[in-house]
This record gives structure tokens, C-alpha cells and sequence, in this order.
């Protein structure tokens, strides 16, 4: 079945969507020996170039799409490459797949991430009209007083325009330091963070420990992984309104 063409290739592990438009407006990719314009369609099996050289657009096809839960330590780093020399969650996973990561966590932020090596879904999970749930363990410094909570929940006003916490929920603690849960619909960068710091509270710590119907497993350790049930993952596919494959 024909798909587009950008499609195709970033699925197949070249690069990125966008990255493969603006080679297709150069000029730079061929579709059995025609130059390939923005709107193409192309399938599995055509012949396809990047600057005269044939690529494999089956390398990664699947039949099965795979989803997996690592449970991110703070310090390790969500890219494949880094100048410092960090640990990046990409060493953790197993070499079976091509694994597309399903929305990033920042440096010092642990808990749930997920990886699948079905790049459609992972574009529609991180979509902003896929409107999924995540939950966020945070540990705030101060003291937060209910017109806070109210401030947090109604909006403010970011760099980036207006964001909110869906729910905020007390999670125990005393003194200084307070836990609370916060959901949100978004996953803009650092957005937890920089909405409590948008009050002047500090971050201390912050865990993911929900995306969507996925919880993070008490049982699963820092750094470790798992594969989703299949059950799991149709909850997923179900989310954004796709069949499992």
C-alpha cells in the first residue's frame, strides 16, 4: 500500500520527516528514477534513492509493533549522542529493533519512558491533539498555598504561550519539601518544571509514573526494562485509533 514518501524513509531509520522533505526539495531523492516531489507516494518495495544511492525502505518492517517501558534514572540523557560522554537510554535497550523514543525527559527528571518500533504510533502518542494524560511525581521547595494550586490549575502564562496542570494532587510530605501528583496533557519541554518555577517554587525531584493507561511498575528498577503486554499496547494503538498490526 502506498504511503508518503517522507513517511517511508524516516520509518526505514534515515532520518527525521522534515529532514527528508527538504532533501526532496533539493532534488536529492529518486523514486524509480524519477526525481521525487513533496506529495509523493511510494511503497515498500519501489526503488528509492538519496543522492544516487539506493536505500532499504524494509529494513525495519515489522509485522508486530513492540512497545517498551524503561524506567529512566536521573543523569542518563534521552539522545544518541552526546559531546560529555553521558550514559544515554539508548544503551539500555535491546539491539532487536530500530526503537523510536515516545516523547523526551530531561536530564535530571527519572521515571517512565517509552519506546516502540512502530514510529507511526510514536508520532501520533506525541501529537498534541492525541491529548493523552501524563502523570508526574513532583517535589516542590516552599510553601504552596491552595491560591497556588488554584494559579497552576486555571493557567499561566510561559514563554512559550499558556499551559496548565489538568489535576494537582497532595502526595504527603512535611516540612519544606511537599509531593504533589500533577497531570497534564501536553509534553512541551521541561513544562512541569517551568510551571512551578513560574510561581517560584523549586523542582527538587520529578518522576514520570504515568503515561496514558501505562504505569510506571513498582517492580521495575532504575535503568531497567520491560515489554509491554499486548494488552498494553492495544490501549495504546487504541488511543490514537489505530489497529495493532
Amino acid at each position: 500500500m502506498a504511503d508518503r514518501l517522507q513517511k517511508l524513509i524516516a520509518s526505514a531509520g534515515y532520518g527525521s520527516r522534515r529532514w527528508v522533505e527538504r532533501l526532496i526539495e533539493q532534488g536529492r531523492i529518486e523514486v524509480n528514477n524519477k526525481t521525487a516531489s513533496i506529495g509523493d507516494k511510494a511503497e515498500i518495495t519501489d526503488r528509492v534513492k538519496i543522492d544516487g544511492r539506493k536505500i532499504d525502505l524494509s529494513r525495519y518492517l515489522e509485522q508486530e509493533t513492540k512497545v517498551i517501558i524503561l524506567n529512566k534514572q536521573a543523569g542518563v540523557i534521552c539522545s544518541n549522542k552526546d559531546d560529555e560522554g553521558r550514559k544515554s537510554v539508548y544503551s539500555l535497550l535491546p539491539k532487536e529493533s530500530r526503537w523510536v523514543m515516545v516523547g523526551r525527559l530531561d536530564l535530571n527528571t527519572s521515571g517512565l519512558l517509552l519506546f516502540t518500533n512502530n514510529g507511526d504510533l510514536a508520532n501520533k502518542l506525541m501529537h498534541p491533539s492525541s491529548q493523552i494524560d501524563r502523570e508526574y511525581a513532583v517535589r516542590v521547595l516552599g510553601q504552596v498555598e491552595n491560591e497556588d494550586l488554584k494559579k497552576l490549575t486555571q493557567g499561566v502564562d510561559l514563554d512559550d504561550g499558556f499551559a496548565k496542570f489538568n489535576q494537582i494532587t497532595f502526595a504527603g510530605g512535611q516540612g519544606a519539601n511537599r509531593w504533589y501528583k500533577v497531570v497534564l496533557k501536553e509534553g512541551r519541554k521541561r513544562e512541569v518544571r517551568r510551571l512551578w518555577e513560574a510561581l517560584g517554587f523549586k523542582v527538587s525531584r520529578l518522576i514520570r509514573i504515568r503515561f496514558g493507561e501505562i504505569r510506571l511498575p513498582d517492580n521495575l528498577k532504575s535503568n531497567q526494562y520491560d515489554y509491554l503486554k499486548p494488552g498494553q499496547v492495544k490501549l495504546l494503538l487504541d488511543a490514537v485509533g489505530r489497529q495493532q498490526s
